[in-house]
């Protein structure tokens, strides 16, 4: 057994032909880019590449098979250079009834062992989605629906970033995630957290108490990737190995989330859009206190002090630590020529933020930015909240 580092939610921006993927992501996001930015820069050993049921991105990555430096393992997922396993995965938008009789939608991540899997995804998920080739499009299924079609395909589902207001299942549609799954809520054994929330905030809810917690990126540019992640320990790294961390199977196991302060989320609390202030009262509002507008963007923080249904926050005993991680493009006076100076030295952003001395890291880059540094890396940065799409800022 062996640890390992994972990122289960990254996007594609284009394809190689210059087709849209993802059209709110980075160009330069593209199937090899991933592989190579996790191999040679990020440290991480598992990426979850999550638009891989485009037509266009399948057709990259038959190419990719063909150039020789990557190949289809046994027990699933394809490995890069012997360094990094890629998990084929699709990432579908789900129409769910909402509260109060509103309509709702949720976002799922799915993953399939071999490629042969997902292509036969793909063409059943065409029925269903009015544009396959582009990422999280709309479709006209409820969860309920969904993990039965991913199941039949060798495929897990895990639903995404869980209680962001748009798009998720806590934010946008439900109250509890058994009411949209019902009698197959068993079959949801992971969940992601999302950028806005950590172990503590999600605990205070019980029916995620025998749930795997995942840290992911959803990263939409190739230097968002490992902004948040999972550290397991596995036996080797494959699509197999991962269901089984998740699962707490046989040992393997996540043995921490690293993750962002949610204060940095981006939705982590409620924000007026008419007067473009970041609402931080003690009790969750819908009307801005400052300027009495209902054009509010509701907060993760918020949606979680309304629906929560334990009187204190315990997590159960297996549930490992969520340590507060500052990427190095978020801290302070660390901008682009000084990581890509750490980098050329160190090798990986996960050797900086993980097995380097202070020291070592002074001695390139000097004093004032190695204190930055290790502040980030031992949570004592002072953080300001963010919401409504702005990210928290750190001082």
């Amino acid at each position: 057994m062996y640890e390992i580092f994972a990122d289960l939610h990254v996007h594609i921006g284009r394809a190689e032909n210059g087709k849209p993927i993802k059209i709110t992501a980075a160009k330069t996001l593209n199937f090899a880019n991933i592989a190579k930015e996790c191999a040679e820069r990020k440290g991480i050993q598992v990426v979850g590449i999550i638009d891989c049921a485009s037509p266009y991105v399948i057709e990259d990555i038959e190419k990719f098979l063909q150039n020789g430096d990557a190949y289809e393992l046994k027990d699933g997922g394809i490995i890069y250079k012997d360094k990094v396993c890629i998990l084929l995965g699709s990432e579908v938008e789900t129409s769910e009834e909402g509260r109060n009789g509103k309509k709702g939608s949720a976002h799922n991540i799915c993953f399939f062992p071999y490629l042969k899997n997902i292509k036969e995804f793909s063409k059943e998920m065409s029925k269903h989605i009015k544009n396959i080739t582009l990422s999280t499009q709309r479709s006209d299924l409820s969860g309920y629906d969904l993990i039965d079609i991913v199941e039949k395909y060798d495929g897990i589902l895990i639903p995404a970033h869980i209680f962001t207001p748009f798009k998720s299942y806590y934010g946008n549609c439900t109250d509890r995630i058994e009411n949209i799954f019902k009698e197959k809520f068993d079959k949801i054994f992971a969940v992601e957290l999302g950028l806005s929330s950590d172990t503590f905030l999600a605990d205070a809810i019980k029916e995620l108490e025998n749930k795997t917690f995942v840290t992911n990126s959803d990263a939409h540019s190739l230097p968002k990737i490992a902004r948040e992640y999972n550290k397991m320990l596995v036996e080797d790294i494959s699509f197999k190995e991962i269901v089984k961390a998740l699962k707490n199977e046989d040992g393997r196991k996540i043995i921490a989330n690293y993750g962002l302060d949610p204060k940095l989320g981006k939705y982590h609390r409620t924000y007026c859009d008419n007067c473009n202030n970041t609402i931080e009262t003690k009790e969750p509002v819908s009307i801005c206190p400052l300027c009495g507008s209902s054009n509010v963007t509701f907060g993760v923080f918020d949606r979680i002090e309304l629906i929560k249904d334990k009187a204190d926050t315990i997590s159960p005993e297996n549930r490992p630590p969520y340590i507060y991680q500052v990427p190095l493009g978020f801290i302070p006076g660390v901008g682009g020529k000084t990581i890509e100076k750490l980098l050329n030295n160190f090798e990986t952003e996960m050797n900086i933020l993980h097995k380097l001395s202070k020291d070592d890291i002074e001695a390139l880059v000097g004093e004032k930015i190695a204190n930055a540094i290790e502040s980030a890396r031992t949570g004592n940065c002072k953080v300001h909240s963010g919401g409504g799409g702005n990210y928290g800022k750190i001082e």
